[in-house]
């Protein structure tokens, strides 16, 4: 796969980018928001990026692609995940590269190309109350809020806002 917007390459993971998955997943907002998906180690990077090379031969389990500028440089991820209502989006902006309009066009961009291949009817966003950031990019990728208040995230009991595209 790849998708191209007017700064962004989507593609598919290979194993030349573990280092910069593992340097991208330690900022803070990572360690606070999403902890199951900080790698310490370049080798823990490595390991995920061959499990997330095998989803996209199998089809299933999360669907996560990297999201690159267009001199190359991995800033971070979209990805779909399996849930009971069907899929979850999920994105990650290294936060060197935050506030720059990049989680927003690349989700943008992602969400236009996957709807239509796996014919999705609906896609789900959901984060924690307190991701300001996250739901301003759900918000201006076209979301709808459908809910707000207590629910699962992370394994643990949260305020969560769910979104619905």
């Amino acid at each position: 796969m790849r998708i191209e917007t007017s700064r962004l390459i989507i593609t598919e993971f290979d194993l030349s980018m573990a280092e910069s998955v593992h340097k991208n997943s330690l900022d803070e907002d990572n360690r606070r928001f999403v902890p199951d998906e900080v790698f310490e180690t370049v080798e823990e990077a490595a390991e995920t990026i061959e499990f997330l090379m095998g989803c996209y031969e199998s089809g299933e389990g999360p669907l996560v692609y990297p999201v690159l500028l267009n001199d190359d440089i991995n800033i971070g991820y979209v990805q779909l995940v399996p849930i009971d209502e069907g899929f979850e989006v999920g994105y990650h902006i290294a936060k060197a590269y935050t506030g720059n309009g990049y989680a927003t066009e690349a989700l943008t961009a992602f969400l236009s190309y996957m709807k239509i291949k796996m014919q999705l009817d609906k896609i789900y966003g959901i984060c924690v109350s307190e991701n300001i950031a996250s739901k301003r990019v759900l918000e201006k990728s076209s979301f709808t809020k459908v809910y707000e208040g207590l629910g699962k995230y992370q394994g643990q009991e949260r305020t969560i806002v769910k979104y619905v595209l």
